[in-house]
């Protein structure tokens, strides 16, 4: 069963900003999210982010959580600064 999707609006903020071909390559991430847990390249993170996973693309990064049947991307980004918050 196909798992559901969701951005946050940050996320889909940071989407938004994105030039092509990255955004294309970004959204190809997500739509292969509603597959999990076979989805590859898929790393879980830790310390102050133990619970949540990331993709990459190349230089760029999709973090997300899961939540029931629901995975949540929470953001995109660049790897440069991607986990400093």
């Amino acid at each position: 069963m196909p798992m559901r999707v969701q951005l946050t609006q940050e996320a889909y903020d940071q989407a938004q900003e994105l030039q092509e071909p990255i955004y294309s390559r970004v959204m190809a991430i997500v739509e292969r999210l509603e597959n999990w847990p076979a989805v590859s390249g898929a790393k879980p993170l830790r310390r102050g982010l133990v619970g949540q996973y990331r993709i990459r693309t190349g230089d760029y990064r999709v973090q997300f959580r899961l939540q029931g049947s629901v995975i949540i991307v929470e953001k995109i980004g660049k790897r440069d600064r991607f986990y400093e918050d």
